[in-house]
C-alpha cells in the first residue's frame, strides 16, 4: 500500500477515536456535572439547575472539556509510546485517559468558567461558591461515571469477540440463518464500542463475507478470489 495512503488511512482512524472519545466521555462528564449539580443544590428547583448547568456549559465548560480530552489522549499517546497514532485496545485508552489528569483538567475549567460565570453575574456569587467549594462532589461522580463507561466498553469488545466467534461457527456450519443473527448483533455492538484497529478487523472481515453471502443467493460456495477479497478489504 502507498505510504501516503497508509498514513491518511492512520490521521483517519486517530480522528474517528479522537471523535468517538470527545462525545463520549463529553456525555459522561456532562451527566457527572448534573447529578454533582443536584447533590450540591438540593433546595433550588429542577427548573433553574438545569439553567445554571447550561449555563456552565454554554460558558466555557464544554469547549474546556473537549480541549481536556484532546490533550489526555495526545498526551496519553505519548506517553504510552503509541507510534502508530491509534489506539489498539480499550485497556490503553483507560490508561491514557487515567495517567493524563483528566480530572485535574475537567477541575480547572470548572474554576475558571464559575469565576467567569460569577463575574458576569449569570450564576450568583452564592451558587457559585457552593459549588466550588463541593466540586468534589462532581469530580467524583465524573471519575465514577468515566470508569463506568470503561468497564462498558470492555464488556462490548467481549461481547464483539463472542459474537464474532458464533458467527463464524455458524458459517462452518453452513447455516446463514445464524449467522445473520449473530452478524445483526455485531452491527448493533460496533454502534456503541470505541473504533479498535483489533476490533474492527475481524469485523470487517465478516460483513464482507457476510454480504457476499448473501447477495450470491446465500450459496456459500464462493470462489477462491472472493474469499481473498474479504479478507484483502478488511
Amino acid at each position: 500500500m502507498d505510504l501516503a495512503i497508509q498514513q491518511e488511512q492512520t490521521i483517519l482512524k486517530s480522528n474517528e477515536q479522537k471523535n468517538f472519545l470527545e462525545t463520549t466521555l463529553g456525555k459522561t462528564i456532562n451527566t457527572g456535572l448534573d447529578i454533582g449539580l443536584r447533590v450540591l443544590l438540593p433546595d433550588i428547583i429542577e427548573d433553574q439547575i438545569i439553567d445554571i448547568k447550561d449555563t456552565i456549559i454554554k460558558e466555557g465548560f464544554g469547549e474546556g472539556v473537549k480541549k481536556a480530552i484532546d490533550s489526555v489522549v495526545d498526551f496519553g499517546k505519548s506517553a504510552l509510546g503509541i507510534v502508530t497514532g491509534n489506539f489498539e485496545n480499550v485497556s490503553q485508552v483507560q490508561t491514557a485517559v487515567k495517567n493524563g489528569g483528566i480530572i485535574d483538567g475537567i477541575s480547572g475549567v470548572l474554576d475558571f468558567v464559575l469565576d467567569k460565570t460569577s463575574k458576569l453575574g449569570l450564576i450568583p456569587k452564592a451558587i457559585s461558591s457552593t459549588i466550588k467549594q463541593g466540586k468534589n462532589v462532581i469530580l467524583n461522580n465524573i471519575s465514577n461515571n468515566i470508569e463506568n463507561e470503561f468497564n462498558k466498553q470492555l464488556k462490548s469488545v467481549e461481547k464483539l469477540q463472542k459474537y464474532s466467534e458464533n458467527w463464524k461457527t455458524y458459517f462452518k456450519q453452513k447455516d446463514f440463518s445464524g449467522m445473520q443473527k449473530e452478524y445483526n448483533k455485531i452491527k448493533t455492538e460496533l454502534k456503541t464500542v470505541l473504533p479498535l484497529e483489533n476490533t474492527l478487523k475481524q469485523a470487517r472481515t465478516i460483513d464482507n463475507l457476510h454480504t457476499l453471502i448473501k447477495n450470491n443467493g446465500k450459496n456459500f460456495d464462493l470462489t477462491k478470489e472472493q474469499m481473498e477479497l474479504a479478507k484483502i478489504l478488511a
